[in-house]
């Protein structure tokens, strides 16, 4: 009996996907640049908030349902709390401690962090080559941690910290989501996801440190501009409708992209050094989340 042939990639799908990590890879150096001139919570409240709106905008254009069963509040909540509010936050204060490059690598170890998650939540038991990926990518931080000496590497410890903080918590919300879904069109989860995250960082940045925004640069507006209405609210859009076109393994595997991006983009824009320890942890951390999707 013939074999169908095998089915090509959807074009408009992987430039979507294309796209869609390009946004997010720009993303860390246009964070870094920002916060020289905002508070952490302030730049991501703003942003954030942009991107609320614009979510919300398509929504009601494609005249997506926003009403939300009684059931599941306590569930959004959570993965609001996980995907977004943990996410964005401690994402954001590791570049207080770490370069745009090095906040990208660490943060992006989610598919390694989601394994683990996996088996303690839904009962799937890491196979060799999740196991593997797990060693590569954990062999990563070391060496970009600890690559210029131990007395280097203490100081980024907290900018670690928080990094981790965030892949683990955002891998925690994916996996909580696989086995409880939401069951929300895309893109209403998408706003109420990101609504119900941004406001305990808006809440906090008012209360903690009140956003000057009337001192800020045209510039800077202009990479709140870019993270909010882009980074967090087009790319989003794209993305769900990439996943809609495209196998998830390959969906999966080309957000590998982002980090690549994020480091070539903070050394081209930012000069942040790019040397064989950025290019070993940077291949060691792919290489593992690699192993980590497929296995």
């Amino acid at each position: 009996m013939t074999q169908p042939p095998a089915r090509r990639p959807d074009a408009t799908g992987l430039v979507l996907l294309l796209g869609t990590t390009i946004g997010w890879g720009l993303n860390w150096p246009a964070m870094k640049v920002l916060l020289a001139d905002l508070p952490v919570l302030s730049t991501r409240a703003t942003s954030g908030a942009l991107g609320f709106l614009v979510l919300a905008a398509v929504a009601v254009w494609r005249r997506e349902s926003l009403a939300v069963p009684l059931r599941l509040w306590p569930r959004l909540l959570l993965v609001s709390a996980l995907n977004v509010t943990a996410w964005m936050g401690l994402a954001s204060f590791s570049l207080l401690w770490l370069a745009a490059a090095e906040a990208t690598i660490v943060c992006y170890t989610m598919p390694v962090w989601a394994s683990l998650m996996a088996w303690a939540v839904l009962g799937e038991k890491p196979g060799p080559a999740r196991l593997l990926g797990m060693s590569l990518a954990l062999s990563g931080l070391v060496l970009l941690v600890l690559g210029r000496g131990l007395d280097v590497g203490l100081a980024k410890l907290p900018g670690v910290a928080f990094g981790l903080g965030s892949a683990i918590l955002f891998s925690l919300g994916t996996v909580v989501t696989k086995r409880w879904p939401l069951g929300l069109p895309p893109v209403s989860s998408a706003v109420w996801q990101v609504g119900l995250g941004i406001a305990p960082l808006a809440l906090a940045a008012l209360l903690v440190d009140p956003p000057a925004l009337g001192e800020l640069s045209a510039g800077g507006w202009a990479l709140i501009a870019y993270g909010g209405v882009f980074a967090l609210g087009l790319c989003y859009l794209s993305w769900f409708a990439a996943l809609g076109r495209l196998p998830a393994s390959v969906a999966s595997l080309g957000t590998l992209l982002t980090p690549m991006v994020g480091v070539a983009s903070a050394a081209i824009f930012l000069g942040e050094p790019f040397g064989w320890r950025e290019a070993t942890a940077l291949a060691l951390t792919l290489s593992g989340v690699a192993f980590a999707v497929r296995g």
